[in-house]
């Protein structure tokens, strides 16, 4: 395992043809940028992980973007909802993830999103919206599912997440 990716670090990143500077945050005060949402790490009763994809080649934790006046909560208890089929049953805020456009159209803005460790309770599996397709993998496989570039950035939030679970 790398060093662990110190608070507020820029890192750079590619994906799905996008390049970011992405930094970790602790919690508290969220840093500057547009809020984008929340994402959990969604441990079950049995301590599996809770990991979605829409074509089970690429898989990512459940969150995404905020509804109306939703705080970062609201936000997460929904997506996990609606795309887990589970529902959160207590949360703990680990931090926050913020990345900066590096290029293109959006050069220079930056998207904050909340990370949360949450303990879920899985419902049925009936999707209804984007995501088709849902696992439960154990914990210390997770970051091994998730795309591989963000590995420094998980590595950190699942080291905060065993740090409070």
């Amino acid at each position: 395992m790398s060093p662990l990716l110190p608070n507020a670090t820029e890192i750079e990143i590619t994906s799905r043809g996008t390049r970011w500077m992405q930094a970790w945050y602790p919690p508290g005060e969220a840093p500057c940028g547009r809020r984008n949402g929340s994402g959990g790490i969604c441990v079950t009763d049995s301590g599996g992980m809770v990991v979605i994809s829409n074509d089970q080649v690429e898989w990512d934790i459940p969150g995404g973007r905020p509804e109306g006046d939703e705080d970062w909560e609201a936000t997460l208890r929904r997506e996990v909802l609606e795309e887990a089929c589970a529902v959160v049953q207590g949360a703990t805020l680990l931090g926050f993830a913020r990345g900066r456009h590096v290029e293109g159209p959006e050069a220079g803005s930056m998207l904050v999103r909340s990370i949360w460790l949450a303990q879920v309770t899985l419902n049925d599996w009936r999707p209804q919206f984007e995501i088709k397709h849902r696992k439960v993998v154990p914990f210390e496989q997770a970051i091994a599912e998730l795309l591989p570039e963000f590995a420094p950035l998980w590595e950190r939030v699942f080291h905060d997440a065993r740090l409070r679970s």
